[in-house]
């Protein structure tokens, strides 16, 4: 799928009307983000659950080996005594 058909698929968060339990409610003010975020996902991938999880775990991998990069680029200005640790 090009960038112009995702952009075309993007479809707003959609707003799921449900009882929640006691517990879920006194949650809600914290978890308001993360469920946006989640809805967001969700509505951009088309409602396909398994397309969601799917970005997500591409994304996290990409993540994880940014991460690597960066760790590796720190131990070897470290090591070359361009990096000073703090010391107090």
């Amino acid at each position: 799928m090009t960038y112009e058909n995702k952009k075309r698929a993007f479809v707003p968060p959609l707003t799921i009307e449900r009882d929640m339990s006691p517990s879920e409610q006194s949650n809600t003010g914290e978890d308001d983000g993360l469920e946006t975020s989640v809805d967001q996902a969700i509505a951009a991938c088309g409602g396909d659950m398994r397309s969601t999880i799917r970005a997500l775990i591409v994304a996290n991998e990409y993540l994880e080996s940014e991460v690597g990069e960066l760790m590796k680029a720190v131990s070897h200005a470290y090591a070359r005594g361009r990096f000073h640790s703090y010391s107090g």
